[in-house]
């Protein structure tokens, strides 16, 4: 969301343990397992077990099978456990056959998982979007399986996602040039609630595409509704040119100061940039909140009499939209305060690095109320 309780003051009751679940990728190869021990040996293993990256051992129920003269299936539910991961329940499908001797592991997209066709990302333009760690759990199984029966690891791997083309739409592929579905990802198999690995990933992707595809300018927005301010403001930049950097402000700078691309311009809403302009890199309303002491201080600096007059009105305020709400009747132009000190903690998280950085204060009608640099 572009705004809303990221603002809010109110105590929050203490969670409950939240429940960690599994990738694409580890489903992925648990439904690869359970297919090539059944065209090996007859038999579906379930619950199938797998081997994770750093050695973990979990073990997942099948959801469907099927065992033909030449091919094998075998699927499985995907369990994001507590994550609000858009993959959450859907079914990867695994569908196995013996290659021609001496092809190897070969993979392919079946319905439901995309193609790759803009270069930047790990994989080239043309291939399966099957992400290399989840290519390589594959592959271990294969060859440790086939050495087991004493055959050549000569296999072809088809991975589908039922349903995965409409729910690809809700993710950043089609920004990313992947088309017809998901992609199959993960680099430990397990996905940790409110990690948010996955989208810090995203970003990072989308960083690389801008930058193979030769992008001077890319713009990193907290939501839709700055997103589309920038894009009326830039309607000549292309579409991945916009990062859905969320409320991860740090994972984008971080990146980019390894993988700089010249011009990046940050969107937000008022909250969100004033927690950045505070010194937050993660802007989400758990993990970091605005500091109304502070806010005060910059009221006061823009106007003292008005600092006074304001101060308890700010220092109890529930939102920093009520807060902006009461400096612009007051005449004064907090926006571009906070949209100056955002740009200079963006600037510092750059290190030198050669990134010009403007910074846009969007409010929630969408309107760029402050800009700076």
């Amino acid at each position: 969301m572009e705004f809303g309780v990221g603002e809010d003051r109110a105590e929050k009751p203490v969670a409950a343990p939240l429940r960690r679940g599994w990738t694409t990728g580890a489903c992925a190869t648990a439904a690869t397992k359970a297919a090539l021990t059944a065209l090996l040996t007859g038999d579906f293993p379930d619950p199938v077990e797998i081997t994770l990256p750093k050695g973990e051992t979990p073990a997942f129920a099948l959801n469907r099978t099927a065992l033909a003269s030449a091919h094998a299936m075998a699927s499985i539910v995907k369990d994001a456990g507590d994550d609000p991961d858009v993959t959450h329940l859907a079914e990867i499908v695994a569908t196995l056959r013996f290659g021609e001797p001496g092809t190897g592991v070969r993979f392919h997209a079946g319905p439901g998982v995309g193609t790759v066709t803009l270069p930047g990302l790990p994989l080239p333009p043309g291939e399966p979007a099957i992400n290399p760690v989840p290519r390589r759990m594959m592959t271990d199984v294969v060859e440790a399986l086939c050495a087991a029966h004493g055959r050549a690891p000569d296999v072809t791997i088809e991975i589908a996602v039922t349903n995965g083309a409409e729910l690809a739409r809700h993710t950043w592929n089609p920004r990313l040039g992947i088309v017809g579905g998901l992609s199959i990802l993960g680099t430990t198999g397990i996905v940790h609630p409110f990690s948010c690995s996955a989208w810090i990933h995203s970003i990072h992707r989308g960083v690389d595409v801008a930058r193979a595809a030769g992008l001077g300018h890319v713009v990193g927005a907290t939501g839709s509704s700055s997103e589309a301010a920038a894009r009326a403001r830039y309607p000549e930049l292309p579409e991945i040119a916009y990062l859905d950097m969320g409320d991860f402000a740090g994972g984008l700078l971080k990146y980019m100061r390894q993988h700089p691309i010249k011009r990046l311009t940050i969107a937000g809403g008022f909250a969100k940039l004033t927690k950045l302009a505070q010194g937050a890199m993660d802007l989400h309303s758990g993990r970091s909140q605005v500091d109304f002491t502070a806010l005060h201080a910059l009221v006061a600096g823009l106007d003292p009499d008005a600092g006074a007059r304001l101060r308890e009105a700010v220092l109890g305020a529930n939102t920093a939209k009520a807060v902006l709400d009461l400096t612009q009747a007051a005449g004064l132009d907090l926006g571009a305060i906070v949209a100056a000190r955002a740009r200079a903690q963006a600037l510092a998280q750059l290190r030198g690095t050669p990134v010009a950085v403007e910074v846009l204060v969007v409010d929630r009608e969408g309107r760029v109320i402050a800009h700076a640099g």
